[in-house]
């Protein structure tokens, strides 16, 4: 019998924006070619959810708009709820607007700050300038160092408190703020991150990472992921890494 696995996708008619939706593609599948049995539910405005009913929770990135669009609802009916289930071990990717929101707060160009969820020990303020561009980060999360591949545009400036860990460190591109070379956090098994392109159809490693822990949240360890043929994604990947580094 197959090992269930239960992905939950937030908003996701709401925050797709450069094909985001990949993610969860990609962690279906690869579930798959794992042997596990993927359970996908789908939640947005207005539906209550207890995440910790999950083992996994995708959320895209979005536009200024469709973040204000989807805010309210993130903070005050989902946050609670996300911030227990973060706490208790459910693995997160968030991307972009997302990641932003599950900081502390977001301070915009008028200096108002609109409070976040507070699970990262992050902040963000809104800066004069996008950063738009392919990224290479260096990540030692995923056992040894591994590279990232993906593409930024933020113009919010994202900086991480004193306990705050980085996903890893900028080899180009701008990462959180073009200042302090960081790329992202993680927290627990909730990793918060500006790439999009789609993240994880480039970077299988960090899909199966995340698969890991949210295994190790639902069945304590005992059920654990084997290692695929990825030689075609590996090759691919180590070839954008050699294009944009030079």
């Amino acid at each position: 019998m197959r090992a269930e696995i239960r992905i939950l996708s937030l908003y996701p008619e709401i925050l797709n924006i450069y094909g985001d939706r990949g993610n969860l593609i990609t962690l279906v599948q690869r579930a798959r070619w794992h042997g596990l049995e993927p359970v996908v539910t789908e939640a947005s405005i207005g539906d209550p959810v207890d995440f910790r009913r999950y083992d996994l929770v995708a959320i895209g990135g979005g536009q200024d708009r469709e973040q204000k669009l989807i805010a309210a609802d993130f903070k005050d009916e989902k946050g609670p709820s996300l911030a227990e289930a973060v706490r208790e071990g459910v693995a997160v990717l968030a991307v972009c607007g997302a990641y932003q929101l599950m900081g502390k707060y977001y301070r915009t160009a008028q200096g108002e700050e609109i409070p976040g969820l507070g699970i990262f020990d992050a902040w963000t303020e809104a800066g004069s300038r996008r950063m738009i561009g392919d990224v290479v980060v260096e990540t030692d999360l995923l056992g040894g160092t591994r590279t990232l591949v993906g593409f930024e545009n933020h113009s919010g400036r994202t900086f991480l408190g004193p306990s705050a860990r980085p996903l890893g460190r900028v080899l180009r591109g701008h990462g959180n703020n073009g200042e302090d070379g960081h790329e992202g956090i993680v927290h627990r098994s909730a990793v918060g991150t500006y790439l999009h392109g789609s993240l994880l159809p480039k970077n299988p490693h960090l899909a199966d990472w995340l698969l890991q822990r949210a295994l190790d949240y639902r069945y304590g360890g005992s059920v654990r992921l084997g290692r695929l043929d990825d030689e075609f994604e590996e090759r691919a990947h180590a070839a954008m890494v050699r294009r944009l580094l030079g």
